[in-house]
């Protein structure tokens, strides 16, 4: 078992992280010293979506006695309550008492609430965590936490239909034991963030506008007759007085005496006109795909009416997105027949993906055809099946193909080939998106800048490279110019940060080792972003780069700020969401990162090779 610490200032979070081990093994077996305390509410504890931990102070705090500790936790353990109660949390379970003490000990004393999370680390995987709140009262130190899975405890379902609701306007709800658990997707139509008692009332029913309120309670008195599913539109007001449209399918579940059991609530924004531009998540994060007319992102393509589609999906198939329907019809104009078939299978659920090049024919025109690339993956989630897709308009490419076909069969190769690190870039993103969701659930606007950043350099490298043959020679102080002025444009007209980069020698790179390279140099920079300016009000506020070569073989990265830099005991770069993407994106990059010493702020030196085996097949 491992153990280890960090503060995140600007969460307020002590993060607290455990390997390999597991529940069991943290407590010990002891005999009591203490009589246990009487737990009032068995049956309400069990039923609350939290546990709850009692201790009280022992010898002014060197020690707690163990009251009760929460349920959930003891079962997961296989421990019973008797067996912990009356115990100092240093006999039963010195790891715990590594971990938890100076937090009690802290609250015991000045009476101030702390907040941890506690991560369970299995195979240096993230299994599962506790968001933590450690509260004083009535002589007492009260540990609350709430559980969250990750991992193999997650279904894949769950993950992507998370990745859906994040990006589009569809959210859901559970009601359990007459308390609502409401997904971000909700908050994301609504325009607010989460609130302290949205547990306890229908935050959408409660905003039905008048004349809808029947349409809801028929609604309601119809599941509650024992009908598992119902389907309605109604309209809602939100408190900046906008009308939303929102299609409801709702379902219930019943146990076996009749009684209502658990309610699950699938909800879509339908709303299709809107007089305000970026409003809603998907357009934030392809903010760097604005001006691209060949990539697309499909959310649920499978569905006739609750469907999100990227700008570049109405340019490829040159529709126009007021009047679209997502009808099947458009699939007529596709030439292949192997193609029209394999969809055939998808919607007939003979198959559950599908992976095709394929020539369309615009509004049906064979005068006017495209060549694309198209990917979906379909699954289920909760009651509902759910789908995800790219689609890639690749014609320019294949006409340039064709063109250099005689004159250089290994450029053929190359223009082809680059199409499929668009969709492996596109998911590496979707894991960055769903790793920091967890870190940063509370904080959408961090997940938003990281994903906007990556996006526009991810953009600009597809952009550039659309327009070049030469995939082993990219000037790298184009990029750096253009990804800096994105970065003004997107965060520092903002948050008042200056952007300045010099490439001291005139540095050619292949793409393999560019695209590593400008992911690092963003999750660098946003990382400065993220800590080395907590004070909104400080000014000449800097980040800086610096590019050169070494030798023949070997480039240097100098990026540094001016702000609070960093404690000692952190420049090595341990364990973190951020710091964990930056090492992998280097071994991706075969380079090395470390931290130097800079009068002011913090600062990192990035060597990477100028050179690499060109990887893409022949």
């Amino acid at each position: 078992m491992r153990i280890e610490k960090a503060y995140r200032k600007l969460e307020d979070t002590l993060e607290v992280s455990i390997y390999d081990t597991t529940e069991k093994e943290m407590y010990q077996p002891a005999e009591p010293m203490f009589e246990g305390m009487q737990i009032p509410f068995k049956k309400t504890l069990r039923n609350l979506p939290c546990d709850m931990n009692i201790f009280t102070p022992y010898n002014d705090g060197e020690d707690f006695v163990i009251e009760m500790m929460g349920l959930s936790a003891l079962e997961r353990a296989n421990i019973h309550t008797k067996d912990v109660s009356g115990r100092l949390i240093s006999q039963i379970s010195p790891a715990f008492h590594e971990i938890l003490h100076d937090t009690l000990y802290d609250v015991y004393k000045t009476q101030k609430t702390h907040k941890m999370r506690i991560q369970y680390y299995k195979n240096d995987k993230l299994a599962r965590f506790s968001n933590v709140k450690v509260i004083y009262d009535l002589g007492k130190v009260i540990l609350i936490s709430d559980l969250k899975y990750t991992g193999e405890n997650r279904t894949e379902g769950e993950n992507k239909a998370d990745f859906i609701e994040y990006l589009s306007q569809t959210g859901s709800y559970y009601k359990i034991n007459d308390k609502y658990s409401w997904t971000q997707g909700v908050y994301n139509i609504l325009g607010r963030s989460r609130e302290e008692n949205d547990e306890f009332y229908n935050i959408i029913f409660d905003l039905v506008i008048p004349e809808d309120k029947p349409v809801v309670e028929n609604m309601l008195k119809v599941l509650d007759e024992k009908t598992p599913k119902y389907e309605t539109v109604i309209r809602i007001k939100t408190i900046d007085g906008t009308i939303k449209y929102l299609d409801l399918s709702l379902y219930s579940k019943f146990h076996e005496n009749g009684e209502l059991r658990s309610r699950y609530g699938l909800i879509k924004d339908i709303t299709r006109s809107s007089n305000k531009e970026m409003t809603k998540p998907i357009d934030f994060l392809l903010n760097g795909f604005k001006n691209s007319k060949k990539l697309a992102l499909l959310i649920d393509p499978l569905d006739q009416k609750n469907y999100e589609y990227s700008e570049g999906f109405y340019n490829i198939v040159e529709e126009d997105k007021e009047n679209y329907s997502n009808r099947r019809v458009i699939i007529e104009n596709i030439v292949e027949e192997s193609t029209v078939d394999a969809f055939r299978k998808l919607f007939n659920r003979e198959i559950s993906e599908l992976d095709e090049t394929f020539t369309y024919n615009v509004k049906g025109d064979p005068n006017n055809q495209k060549v694309c690339e198209i990917y979906i993956e379909k699954f289920e989630f909760g009651e509902e099946e759910h789908s995800i897709g790219f689609l890639t308009d690749i014609t320019e490419e294949r006409k340039k193909q064709d063109a250099l076909q005689e004159a250089n069969e290994h450029q053929i190769i190359l223009i082809k080939e680059v199409h499929h690190r668009v969709k492996n870039n596109l998911q590496i993103l979707n894991s960055f998106l769903n790793l920091e969701k967890r870190a940063y659930k509370n904080q959408p606007n961090i997940i938003i800048d990281h994903m906007q950043s990556r996006l526009s350099s991810l953009a600009l490298l597809h952009e550039k490279t659309y327009n070049t043959t030469d995939f082993k020679n990219i000037n790298l102080q184009d990029y750096i110019e253009d990804q800096d002025s994105k970065l003004r444009n997107l965060i520092g007209l903002r948050d008042g940060i200056e952007f300045t980069s010099e490439v001291k020698d005139d540095i050619n790179l292949s793409i393999e080792i560019i695209t590593p390279l400008l992911l690092v140099v963003d999750e660098l920079t946003m990382n400065s972003i993220k800590h080395a300016f907590p004070d909104p009000e400080m000014k000449n506020k800097t980040i800086s780069k610096v590019f050169r070569k070494l030798d023949e073989n070997t480039g240097e990265l100098i990026i540094k700020d001016n702000g609070v830099g960093i404690d000692k005991t952190k420049k090595d770069m341990k364990q973190s969401l951020g710091c964990e993407i930056i090492k992998n994106l280097t071994r991706q990059l075969d380079g090395s990162i470390s931290h130097i010493d800079v009068e002011n702020g913090t600062g990192f030196r990035l060597l990477f090779p100028l050179t690499m085996e060109h990887t893409i097949s022949q």
